[in-house]
C-alpha cells in the first residue's frame, strides 16, 4: 500500500472515530438530559405531594384547633347552666309561697285561728314542694337518730341525758343535707355526755 492510501485510510478511521465519538458525547448528553429532566419531574411530583399533605396537615389541625375551641366553650356554658333544672324546679315552691300571701289578703274576714290555719296549710304545702324538688335533684336530708358521725354531724354542744348512751345524739339543731354523697352542710346536733 501506498503511502497515500494508509494516510487516507488513519484520516478515514480518524473521522469515523470522531464521528462516534461525538455520537457517543451526544448520546452521553443526551441521557444526561433526560436524567435530568427525569429527576426534575420526579422532584416536582414529589414536592406537589408535599404540598399537598401540608394543606390537610393545615386543614386537619384547624379543624381540631376549632373543635377544641368549640368544645372549651360548651363545657364552660354547661358549668354557667348547670343549675338551670334545678332553679326551674324551685319555681314551684316560690308560687306557693306567693300564693299563701295572696290568700291572706284576700281573706280579710276570717279570724286569727282560721288564718292561721290557712298560712300554717301554706307553709307545709312549700316546705313538702321543697322536698320534691330536692328528691328530684337527689339532695336527702343527714339521718341523725343514732350515733354521732363527725364525717356528717357537728356537734354544738353537748348535754347530759338519761335516755341516750354517751356520744349518741340528743336533739337535731339544725337539718343537713347530701346532695347524692357529697355533703352539703353537715347537721348541727347536740350529744350526749355523761
Amino acid at each position: 500500500m501506498s503511502e497515500e492510501k494508509k494516510e487516507k485510510l488513519n484520516q478515514e478511521e480518524v473521522v469515523e472515530t470522531c464521528e462516534n465519538q461525538t455520537c457517543e458525547d451526544n448520546t452521553e448528553q443526551e441521557v444526561s438530559e433526560q436524567q435530568e429532566q427525569t429527576v426534575e419531574s420526579v422532584k416536582a411530583e414529589y414536592e406537589a405531594k408535599l404540598k399537598e399533605e401540608q394543606d390537610k396537615y393545615l386543614r386537619v389541625h384547624a379543624d381540631f384547633e376549632n373543635i377544641k375551641k368549640r368544645l372549651e366553650k360548651e363545657k364552660y356554658q354547661a358549668i354557667d347552666y348547670a343549675s338551670e333544672k334545678f332553679a326551674k324546679d324551685l319555681l314551684v315552691p316560690i308560687d306557693t309561697l306567693e300564693m299563701a300571701l295572696a290568700a291572706e289578703e284576700s281573706s280579710k274576714d276570717l279570724d286569727a285561728q282560721e288564718l292561721l290555719k290557712k298560712l300554717k296549710e301554706g307553709v307545709e304545702l312549700t316546705i313538702k314542694n321543697f322536698y320534691t324538688v330536692f328528691e328530684k335533684h337527689e339532695i336527702t336530708p343527714i339521718d341523725t337518730d343514732g350515733e354521732f358521725d363527725p364525717n356528717f354531724h357537728d356537734a354544738v354542744m353537748q348535754v347530759d341525758s338519761e335516755d341516750h348512751e354517751d356520744g349518741q345524739i340528743v336533739q337535731q339543731l339544725q337539718k343537713g343535707y347530701k346532695y347524692k354523697d357529697r355533703l352539703l352542710r353537715p347537721a348541727m346536733v347536740s350529744i350526749c355526755k355523761k
